[in-house]
């Protein structure tokens, strides 16, 4: 699900500035989290994942961003490549909705990137709204580490020497 946006007048709420609420109709009292998951060959949006985890309920945000950094294991990298198995966005997508299924949250999204990336590139987004920041903090957390394990998504290093490397394989 995305962020779908009302008039005040259907919600009933009102943003500080008067304007429309995002609303989430999906988290209605006693409902499950909202999940937005892809896997994207264009640059990640952390104000697209912000946008997908708010709503008036929510009093904390938790983002996570995963960036190329130029080293690995005290090697050099100069730029890597993210490659999917055909199964990465549903995988993705099922691990993200079992992480937020064991979190008291009200919005879970996650965006991962593939393709050739750039030192200091956004990798990987995770964004979690939740009533208090508590429950957002350790959702976010899990969702990361799980979906590091879980997601097949390789990472091909190129390091500085000529050398090439792979992670997660």
């Amino acid at each position: 699900m995305g962020v779908h946006s009302t008039t005040p007048e259907q919600t009933g709420t009102t943003a500080p500035s008067g304007g429309p609420t995002p609303y989430h109709p999906s988290m209605e009292s006693g409902s499950s989290p909202s999940v937005t998951s892809a896997v994207l060959d264009t640059p990640l949006s952390i104000d697209r994942a912000v946008a997908a985890v708010s709503d008036a309920r929510v009093g904390g945000i938790a983002v996570f961003l995963g960036v190329v950094r130029n080293h690995d294991e005290g090697r050099g990298v100069t730029r890597l490549t993210y490659t999917a198995h055909p199964t990465a966005q549903e995988q993705l997508a099922g691990c993200a909705r079992q992480v937020a299924a064991s979190h008291d949250v009200r919005h879970v999204a996650v965006e991962h990137r593939v393709g050739e990336l750039d030192i200091g590139d956004v990798a990987v987004v995770v964004a979690v709204g939740a009533v208090h920041r508590g429950a957002a903090l350790e959702c976010c957390r899990e969702l990361i580490d799980r979906l590091k394990v879980e997601v097949p998504i390789w990472k091909e290093q190129l390091y500085g020497d000529g050398d090439v490397g792979w992670v997660g394989l």
